[in-house]
């Protein structure tokens, strides 16, 4: 008899297809949440500027708190910014001033003493040779003068720049490095001063069409006078808001592998939503280089003007390496 074979052998002689897992697809990735930027419509000033937020800036020191660290500063220095200072007098006086111009002075305030008498007389006298000796060229007023004066103040202020930087390295520095090594941004460092230049020009434009309407006598009426004045004020503020970055984009092309416009853009970034209060900053330095000539200027043409004139130039020359600390300082205060 054949034999037959049981339930539980019969059905695990049967195969049971397998059947393959299906992949779970993965779950869409989120797109990070982006602040929508408003579309820029070309008749809506208000959408022309792409709104970022500021950043949370640390707060600048004091305007007096800058300008007292860069006395301090030059000073712990004097021997080396003193001779870089002395080179800048000598060329600027052999290349550009000349050894004349005190005689000018002294008959201006002789015909102005004829104006007035007494001590407040003279005293009115002597300021406002002051205010001449601030408002006249210091050059000869020859175009070869010009671009000596303008030669000279590029490579002083790349050679004053690199030694503050160094300086505040704790690097021990030589006058004669300053002239060697600091003038190898000179090439990035004219072009942002051109840039610099170039922004000046509505500011210029601006006073020169006010000058021109009002010397002419083409506007008569005050609106017609107060039109002219706010378009004066419109192009200055717009030179202003953009030299503001330019200033700085000075000291960040003297940094190695800089070009002109990665320094201005790093320079707007630095500035960007504290203008005003970098305004403030800077409109303390020459009201205060010019109160210290003040008080130093008007006693000296009130007793001994020709020596006031050279003491003059002195204070200008001075003057220099004063600004770039101060703008330097506060740079370094920004970042």
């Amino acid at each position: 008899m054949p034999k037959t074979s049981s339930p539980q052998v019969a059905a695990k002689s049967k195969r049971v297809p397998v059947t393959k897992a299906r992949p779970v697809a993965a779950p869409p990735r989120k797109r990070p949440r982006t602040l929508r930027v408003a579309k820029r419509v070309w008749y809506k000033p208000l959408t022309w500027r792409n709104k970022q937020p500021v950043p949370a800036y640390r707060p600048l020191p004091k305007a007096r708190k800058l300008f007292m660290l860069t006395l301090r500063q030059l000073w712990s220095q004097k021997r080396l910014f003193g001779g870089i200072v002395f080179i800048y007098g000598a060329l600027d006086l052999l290349m550009v001033r000349g050894f004349g111009g005190s005689n000018d002075v002294t008959d201006i305030k002789g015909i102005l003493d004829t104006l007035g008498h007494g001590f407040g007389g003279k005293l009115l006298s002597a300021s406002a040779t002051f205010l001449t000796l601030l408002t006249s060229p210091n050059s000869s007023g020859t175009e070869a003068a010009s671009m000596y004066q303008g030669i000279l103040l590029l490579i002083c202020s790349l050679a004053f720049i690199w030694a503050f930087r160094q300086t505040l390295a704790q690097h021990k520095v030589r006058i004669r490095d300053s002239f060697y090594q600091g003038l190898y941004p000179l090439a990035v460092f004219f072009l942002v001063f051109l840039l610099l230049c170039v922004q000046l020009l509505p500011l210029i434009l601006g006073s020169s069409l006010y000058g021109t309407v009002v010397s002419n006598g083409i506007v008569v009426y005050w609106w017609e006078k107060a039109i002219f004045i706010a378009v004066f004020a419109v192009a200055g503020l717009w030179s202003l808001r953009m030299v503001t970055a330019s200033v700085f984009a000075l000291y960040v092309a003297t940094l190695p592998e800089m070009t002109p416009l990665a320094a201005y853009r790093s320079a707007r970034k630095l500035v960007y939503g504290r203008r005003l209060l970098i305004w403030r900053k800077i409109i303390f330095l020459p009201a205060a280089l010019l109160l210290l000539a003040a008080l130093v200027e008007v006693p000296l043409i009130f007793l001994l003007t020709p020596v006031a004139v050279w003491v003059f130039f002195g204070l200008s020359v001075v003057a220099l390496p004063i600004v770039h600390g101060y703008l330097y300082n506060l740079y370094r205060e920004m970042l």
